[in-house]
C-alpha cells in the first residue's frame, strides 16, 4: 500500500513525463505508467518518419522506465477518438478560415478524459503529466497557474481543463527549472534522455506542412479553392492566390505577390475564397471577441475585469479589460496587439494564475 496513493501517469517517453513518474515513484506514489497513441503518421501519407509521443521509440523508452522502476506500463490506443475529435476539428477549421490549436483540444476532450477513464478503472487516485504548470486550491476551486520556469510554462495549453481534471492531476514539475529536470534525468542514470532534442511540433503533423496535410486529408480540396483572389482593403484585387484555408492571420512568406512593400494576411474570407493584405500595421487591433469559456480561477467573468491577455502561446501578454456578453467575453486591449487569429485560444491571467480561457472568434479595431 503506498503512502501517497496511487497515480496514473502519462509517459510520453520524453525527459519530463520520464522524470515525473520517475519523482512519483521515489516519493512513494504507486505509479502507473500510460502511453496513449494518439495518431498514426505513416497512414497520413507524410515525407517524413513519426516523431515525438507517436512513435515506436517513445513507446519503447516509456515502457523500459517502467520496468526498471518496478511499476507497470500500459499502451492505451485512441487513434479513434482523436482522429473523429481533433483531426476533424483542425479540417473544419481551416475550411472555415479560421487557425485552429489542435494540442489545446486534445488535451481538454481527448487526453485528459482518457486519463481520468483508465485512472477510475484502475483505482488511481491521481493522474501525473510532465507538464510545467502548477495547480493549488483555493476558495473551493482548482488553481491553474504559470511555472517556476516561465520559459517552459504551459498553462496556456492547459486553460481548457475542468476543476475535475485539476482537483486530481499533479505536476510535478512546476516547481522546477527545465535545467534541473535535465539534471535530475542524467543522476537518475538516463545521460541519453538528458541530452535529447524536443519536438515542438503538431504531433499528427510531424514535417509541419499543415497545407500538405490539409490536401492529404481532402485530396479535392486544392482544385476547389485554387485561384481565389488577393484584395487590399479597399478591396483592389491584386493577384490570386492557391486557395484560402492554405494561409494564417499574419503570414507573409510564401504569399508568391510583390506589391513593392511587405504586406501580410490581415483577413480571411472563406464565403467568397478572398484573401486580404495589407501592411503591418493593419494587422494591429485592440478588441475581440472569444467563445468557448472554461472558468478556472472563479466562477464567472464579473465588469471590468482587468487581466492580461494571451492571444498564442509565446505571447508574454497584454494588459486588458474584460466584460461578460452573454457566453462570450468581449476582450478591450490596453494597447493594440498583433495578429489577432480566429481559431487561437485566449488565456486570461491574474498574476501566475489562469483566470479562464476560451477560443478567439474574431478581432476588431
Amino acid at each position: 500500500m503506498s503512502r501517497n496513493g496511487k497515480v496514473l501517469v502519462a509517459m510520453s517517453g520524453g525527459i519530463d513525463s520520464t522524470v515525473t513518474a520517475l519523482m512519483l515513484h521515489n516519493q512513494g506514489y504507486e505509479v502507473v505508467g500510460i502511453t496513449m497513441k494518439t495518431w498514426d503518421y505513416a497512414a497520413s501519407g507524410g515525407s517524413k518518419k513519426e516523431t515525438g509521443c507517436c512513435n515506436l521509440d517513445s513507446f519503447n523508452d516509456a515502457r523500459m522506465a517502467a520496468v526498471e522502476h518496478g511499476f507497470p506500463h500500459y499502451i492505451l490506443d485512441i487513434r479513434d477518438e482523436f482522429g473523429d475529435f481533433v483531426i476533424q476539428n483542425f479540417v473544419d477549421e481551416y475550411i472555415a478560415g479560421r487557425t485552429p490549436n489542435p494540442c489545446v483540444l486534445c488535451n481538454t476532450h481527448i487526453k485528459w478524459a482518457a486519463l481520468l477513464k483508465r485512472a477510475n478503472a484502475l483505482n488511481c487516485d491521481y493522474i501525473a503529466t510532465g507538464h510545467y504548470v502548477k495547480v493549488r486550491e483555493e476558495n473551493s476551486r482548482f488553481v491553474l497557474s504559470k511555472a517556476k520556469d516561465l520559459t517552459k510554462d504551459q498553462s496556456y495549453v492547459l486553460w481548457g481543463l475542468g476543476q475535475d481534471c485539476l482537483g486530481r492531476s499533479l505536476y510535478p514539475l512546476g516547481d522546477m527549472l527545465k535545467t534541473e529536470v535535465r539534471q535530475l534525468a542524467f543522476d537518475l542514470g538516463y545521460k541519453e534522455l538528458a541530452k535529447k532534442a524536443e519536438s515542438y511540433e503538431i504531433c499528427f503533423v510531424p514535417d509541419n506542412d499543415y497545407r500538405g496535410f490539409l490536401k492529404r486529408q481532402l485530396p479535392e480540396l486544392e482544385a476547389e479553392v485554387e485561384g481565389g483572389d488577393f484584395v487590399l482593403a479597399s478591396g483592389e484585387k491584386v493577384g490570386t492566390h492557391r486557395g484560402y484555408p492554405f494561409y494564417t492571420i499574419g503570414q507573409r512568406k510564401g504569399l508568391d505577390i510583390a506589391l513593392g512593400k511587405p504586406v501580410f494576411v490581415t483577413k480571411i474570407i472563406p464565403e467568397t475564397n478572398t484573401i486580404v493584405l495589407g501592411e503591418a500595421h493593419e494587422l494591429q487591433q485592440s478588441r475581440m471577441t472569444v467563445s468557448g469559456l472554461n472558468m478556472v480561477k472563479y466562477d464567472s467573468i464579473q465588469e471590468n475585469m482587468n487581466a492580461v491577455t494571451k492571444i498564442r502561446y509565446r505571447d508574454p501578454g497584454t494588459e486588458s479589460i474584460l466584460n461578460p456578453d452573454g457566453d462570450s467575453v468581449q476582450v478591450h486591449f490596453e494597447h493594440a496587439v498583433n495578429s489577432i487569429a480566429p481559431g487561437q485560444s485566449a488565456v486570461f491571467y491574474e498574476g501566475d494564475d489562469v483566470i479562464a480561457g476560451g477560443i478567439i472568434r474574431m478581432g476588431t479595431l
